[in-house]
């Protein structure tokens, strides 16, 4: 039985989540619920509990609760977190990782998919805070069920109405079967850049931030992938429940990949790696000199061009960050290195992909099949990746 947490807040829509409680139910679903205390005013906790079974959860400090962390406990156990209705308020708080009653403060605590339904005024709704709020927590990964046009609380038609119960359930159970959808499955995904040094402090390097192969881990786990993480430096935290293993260089990363290679269906080179490293790397600091310096640079190894010619049945997706002619180069690199998709991006636009939350690639095959992106956030990019991996991995089945 698949268990559901259910955030209600202090919206007039909120009758409409007794009828998504039932929702859930009739899809042999067990749900809990967790409201804030604005909507205890509204309907007595009392009608979710007889619904559901369970006490609904408001405060952090109910006696009742086990002598375990509730919020923690509880985000081990569920398959989906859904908030339904959600007001601005609680999505102000979510996206600014505020935590100060149990709703709250169990987002931050949850791994699995978030799915949150918002409901409200539409002025509130169109408000440029609002929409700022919801554009970072689609950033981040959650997911929404957008809001309908129709008679509102205020009497007034607009934008803001609770999308329909059925529209949400929908929703949920989607997510809900995406997060097993490749269980038994081993991903192996490399992120982030890496570092070819001169001597202990200088060192050749791009901007990478990581930021594509964190989020690639992060969908592969929600879905129940196992993962192993190469990754260069960054700044970012982890996956939980991903394999991590840190490397510097090319070299590192090379026999990290080769090494988990043999384990894993599927191979994602989403890191930026060095083409270059220095031909003598000194133990010391070089000093600065009064005259200008030369110095030589070697090719560090090409992973790909090695691991493709042995992959067997395992799929392999490279990324491509190219200047010019975009399609044409990627295509000549998948072809030559034997990739089954080549993700690639046109790194000369602005406010997208190195070091953003926003990219536009191009997805190219073999075949010469062609899928654009169009602007999206790399989470989003993520998910399409792993949907047509998903499609592709079962057609292999």
């Amino acid at each position: 039985m698949k268990k559901i947490a259910l955030g209600v807040c202090s919206s007039i829509s909120i009758y409409k989540a007794c009828e998504i409680v039932r929702g859930f139910q009739k899809q042999g679903c067990e749900v809990r619920v967790i409201m804030t205390a604005n909507a205890t005013r509204l309907i007595s906790p009392r009608l979710f509990s007889s619904l559901t079974g369970r006490k609904a959860i408001v405060g952090l400090f109910d006696d009742d609760l086990s002598d375990e962390i509730a919020h923690v406990e509880l985000a081990k156990e569920v398959s989906l977190f859904l908030v339904a209705p959600a007001t601005a308020n609680m999505i102000g708080k979510f996206a600014s990782g505020i935590a100060d009653d149990f709703l709250s403060t169990f987002h931050l605590a949850v791994r699995c998919p978030v799915l949150v339904a918002p409901a409200m005024n539409e002025a509130m709704y169109a408000h440029k805070q609002t929409q700022a709020n919801i554009g970072r927590l689609k950033e981040m990964g959650v997911r929404f069920v957008e809001p309908e046009k129709g008679y509102l609380a205020c009497k007034d038609e607009g934008w803001g109405r609770l999308a329909p119960v059925e529209t949400i359930v929908r929703t949920g159970l989607g997510l809900m079967e995406k997060s097993h959808s490749l269980s038994g499955k081993t991903f192996l995904i490399t992120a982030g850049p890496t570092r070819e040094y001169a001597d202990p402090v200088r060192f050749l390097s791009n901007p990478s931030s990581g930021k594509m192969g964190y989020e690639l881990a992060g969908g592969a786990l929600r879905r129940g992938a196992d993962v192993i993480l190469v990754s260069g430096p960054t700044h970012i935290i982890p996956p939980k429940g991903a394999s991590l293993q840190m490397v510097q260089t090319a070299e590192e990363m090379e026999r990290a990949v080769k090494k988990h290679f043999p384990k894993s269906d599927v191979l994602i080179m989403a890191a930026a790696v060095a083409d270059y490293r220095f031909a003598e790397v000194s133990p010391q600091k070089i000093k600065k000199q009064p005259k200008s310096q030369t110095v030589r640079l070697v090719r560090t190894p090409d992973i790909l061009q090695s691991i493709g010619k042995k992959k067997g049945r395992r799929i392999v997706v490279g990324f491509a960050a190219e200047t010019e002619n975009i399609n044409q180069n990627a295509m000549k690199k998948a072809k030559e290195k034997n990739m089954d998709m080549i993700v690639a991006n046109d790194i000369t636009k602005k406010d997208m992909g190195f070091g953003s939350d926003y990219n536009e690639v191009i997805f190219l095959f073999p075949d010469g099949k062609t899928v654009p992106s169009g602007k999206r956030t790399k989470s989003e990019i993520s998910e399409v990746l792993l949907d047509m991996l998903e499609e592709k991995i079962g057609k292999r089945s």
